[in-house]
């Protein structure tokens, strides 16, 4: 692990004796001694690493490589702080710089003098390392470039996520467990799922949560995760926050209640509704006799579901309440979610598939340990290896089975360097959290994981997250256009997660119960009492991230930005509904990720962050967010993503390749020719009246997500033709004019049409688009009719009908959609007869709303 920061400093220090050309010579002699030392050192870490577990020594020697590594990062990026302050060369600076010259050169002074410093500590270091006997058994560091390697070569081959495959052998369960759920019983009753970690008990209430048939039954819906360690108070907050929402004021409101006053309020909220409530992962009977005194029995039906790995906890959460303990998987079911997550069965030889047996059956119907397990061996090739692995787990077996937790840990030596670092940083995020997979891939960019190289960075972080989701350290929870767009990480893998970040220093988690952090560790997190942890002394930390994931915190002015934060790449700062944000912004010169959540208004400042290259400004509700004129000059910036009001020059972008979500009314004046390099536009309220014939100019756009505003049509979509890299074409709002044969290009594989309110059939246009392979037809179609004829749809995997509420008769061809797999109708109720051909094919669920991450404020935003 330590290696990837390392390589990281080294990879710095580099670039800087590259670009700093006036560099005094001491400190460039310096700098070229310490990236020398440091690359030396790298050579010895793989074994430093394999030994620290056993020896403490060694363990610290490997924390003191680390920690010197991020020190001369921060030292050189000071350096280059202060160098940047001093390139004006105007009058007025010349004064301003002789006013203060003896103040700059006391602070080089400075640098060089902790550059001496680290000099003393690496050459301590590398005495500690003769006296503990640490090898070079690296290879010239062989090993992780191949395994990287491989990694750069992985490509996607799923085209649809299999959501239910935790459910092998479950389906009777969740049918059952579903229609105690919906029982027309009066009283205010319990279901109590429980069994070890691993089972799927919050996959299966999660399943039951989402569940369209529970959606419409109940008024109101809410899901907390319990844990370990838990304050009722703070439980009974989140659930009143959930159902009401968060205001400053009535935050402050909560902050002030007693025990007595939130059970009061949150049964108020609760007293006329039907209810339903998850308490997720209750590890004592106590949190729930704590919470339950707040909800209602209003004989209406309302229900709870509890998930726990304890059984007196499930069966004494309710006397007349239904308790169900979670089976182990039968060895055929376990058999069966092996090969179905294994990448290659085909490739499993008949002693392969003997020695799978072997170890799937020790694994005792566990289908966390399964699925990795599989994932693992997904990535060792032949016979030998797969015999290496069972060597292992074989060494580890207790009551002739294998413990989870060395699955595990097996699951995450396996990975290379690079991925065990990307993996680690899924820990940072908050129990039970649902991850964006923008959100963590720009994020390893800006935090210097992913090499860079002849290839786009974005694709390579991407086939590291797709490897992680391959070996099933990563769950999938939701996908978009065959991208995955939302995962997860199961609690025992985060758990791992965590103490391995703890271990190698990755990050730190502020616990406000111990009133510390690591001064150790460049990131900190933190999930609640923001407050709290600013109070803290931080004035000598060199933080190289910091995430404020708390919904309660407003009080913007008691963070200093240029003090505690001045060497920070990535900043997140998703916090209550209202505050603002600081000119000092500007300071943070080396930010290249700023992901924003409660923040209307930006300041000017925010231009002089030249090094950013993500911009995400999430709010709630119909909160869009202010982008000042100045936000045009950060040329690095390569994905925007917020709702923003003011129109903004997008010329000088020329690095943009995501722009989601732009008005109409923003991008009209836009002159594209420059944004050579956007990939992917989304844009909202689109009225009739505006052309978008620019958007033809986008020569390399293959993503195109167009809304109209609400009762407004499209304008003419002539200008798609233009567009001859388009691979995905979403449009929702009214089209008057269906674009004839030859105006949409032949590159697109995936469109969605979504209320058209299309009067002409579509199917003839579109079956003869040569590379259609997905297609959705949402409310799109307004005839009784429609003809898909010979030979049409001939590349088709994928359809969808739903909400063509004047349909009566589909007419298919024998020779058309030959090489269909899935398809779906939904809210079709006068189709008189589906094909034939058709009632064999895979079902597909309904179509989610465009993308997820925007959900209601999207969608509230635009029907204004």
């Amino acid at each position: 692990m330590v290696d990837a920061f390392v390589s990281f400093a080294v990879e710095k220090l580099g670039d800087f004796l590259i670009q700093e050309v006036a560099l005094r010579i001491s400190l460039r002699q310096d700098v070229r001694w310490l990236r020398n030392e440091l690359l030396f050192m790298q050579s010895f870490l793989k074994d430093a690493e394999q030994k620290q577990n056993e020896d403490k020594r060694v363990q610290q020697w490997v924390f003191e490589i680390n920690s010197i590594a991020n020190d001369a990062v921060a030292i050189l990026e000071t350096y280059i702080s202060m160098a940047e302050e001093s390139d004006d060369h105007g009058f007025a600076s010349r004064l301003k710089a002789c006013a203060c010259i003896c103040r700059k050169e006391t602070k080089f002074y400075n640098i060089s003098k902790e550059i001496q410093s680290l000099k003393k500590r690496v050459m301590d270091i590398s005495r500690k390392r003769e006296t503990y006997g640490i090898r070079d058994i690296n290879n010239a560091g062989e090993g992780t470039s191949n395994q990287s390697a491989m990694v750069r070569t992985l490509r996607r081959t799923t085209s649809y996520i299999d959501d239910d495959h935790i459910f092998v052998g479950f389906r009777d369960v969740v049918e059952s467990l579903l229609a105690e759920l919906l029982k027309a019983e009066p009283r205010r009753s319990v279901i109590s799922i429980y069994g070890m970690g691993g089972l799927g008990k919050t996959t299966l209430a999660r399943n039951l949560y989402n569940s369209p048939t529970v959606v419409s039954s109940f008024q109101t819906r809410t899901w907390i995760c319990v844990s370990q360690e838990y304050n009722t108070m703070d439980l009974l907050r989140n659930i009143i926050k959930s159902i009401q929402g968060r205001t400053k004021e009535s935050l402050d409101l909560l902050e002030k209640m007693t025990e007595a006053d939130l059970e009061i309020h949150l049964r108020g909220l609760l007293q006329e509704c039907k209810y339903l409530l998850v308490v997720d992962d209750v590890w004592q009977k106590e949190a729930w006799e704590s919470l339950k005194r707040a909800f209602p029995d209003s004989k209406n039906g309302s229900k709870v579901i509890i998930t726990t790995r304890k059984e007196d906890v499930a069966k004494r959460a309710d006397d007349k309440g239904f308790v169900y303990k979670l089976r182990f998987l039968r060895e055929e079911e376990s058999w069966d979610l092996f090969c179905r997550k294994l990448l290659d069965v085909q490739a499993m030889v008949p002693a392969m598939g003997r020695l799978a047996r072997d170890m799937v059956d020790k694994c005792g119907g566990l289908p966390l340990a399964i699925v990795v397990l599989s994932g693992l061996l997904s990535h060792k090739r032949g016979l030998q290896e797969w015999q290496k692995v069972k060597a292992q787990l074989w060494r580890h077996m207790k009551d002739d089975s294998i413990e989870i937790s060395y699955i595990l840990s097996l699951s995450y030596n396996d990975l290379s360097t690079v991925l065990k670092q990307c993996f680690l940083y899924f820990g940072i995020f908050p129990e039970d959290h649902l991850i964006y997979v923008d959100n963590i891939v720009w994020s390893w960019m800006a935090e210097g994981f992913i090499p860079e190289g002849e290839e786009k960075t974005e694709d390579v972080a991407e086939r590291f997250l797709n490897e992680l989701i391959r070996r099933s350290l990563i769950q999938v929870v939701g996908t978009s256009w065959k991208t995955d767009v939302r995962c997860k990480m199961h609690d025992l893998l985060r758990d791992l997660a965590v103490q391995k970040a703890l271990e190698v220093k990755l990050f730190d988690i502020y616990d406000p119960r111990k009133h510390s952090i690591s001064s150790l560790c460049v990131r900190h997190i933190i999930h609640g009492q923001a407050q709290r942890y600013l109070s803290l002394d931080l004035s000598n930390l060199k933080l190289r991230s910091i995430m404020f994931l708390d919904r309660d915190f407003f009080k913007m002015d008691l963070i200093k930005f240029h003090d505690v934060f001045q060497h920070i790449y990535v900043l997140y700062l998703e916090i209550g509904s209202g505050a603002i944000l600081p000119d000092a912004i500007g300071s943070l010169y080396h930010l290249k990720f700023l992901s924003l959540r409660g923040i209307r208004d930006l300041p000017s400042s925010i231009g002089r962050l030249i090094n950013l290259q993500t911009l995400r400004v999430l709010n709630d509700y119909r909160h869009l967010c202010q982008l000042p004129p100045e936000t045009a000059n950060l040329i690095n910036l390569r994905h925007i993503v917020a709702l923003y009001s003011r129109p903004l020059q997008l010329s000088k972008l020329t690095s943009l390749q995501v722009l989601k979500y732009s008005c109409c009314d923003q991008w009209r004046d836009v002159d594209p020719v420059d944004l050579v390099n956007l990939q992917e536009l989304g844009m909202y309220d689109i009225v009739n009246t505006y052309s978008l014939n620019n958007i033809g100019s986008l020569k390399n756009l293959s993503s195109l997500m167009l809304r109209c505003k609400v009762d407004e049509s499209f304008p003419t979509l002539e200008y798609l033709h233009s567009s001859q890299k388009l691979d995905k074409l979403w449009l929702e709002g009214r089209i008057e004019k269906f674009p004839l044969l030859g105006y949409f290009p032949n590159s697109i594989t995936m469109m969605v049409l979504w209320k058209s309110e299309l009067m002409e059939d579509p199917m003839p246009i579109l079956g003869m688009l040569p590379n259609l392979r997905d297609l959705d037809l949402v409310g799109a179609y307004e005839g009784k009719e429609i003809t898909c004829s010979n030979n049409s749809f001939y590349q088709l995997e994928f359809l969808r009908l739903d909400g063509l509420q004047k349909l009566e008769r589909w007419h298919l061809s024998t020779s058309s959609m030959p090489r269909i797999k899935g398809f779906g109708i939904h809210d079709c109720s006068k189709l008189k007869e589906i094909p034939q051909r058709m009632k064999d094919v895979a079902i597909l669920e309904k179509l989610k709303g465009i993308d997820q991450e925007f959900g209601e404020h999207y969608r509230v935003t635009s029907l204004g």
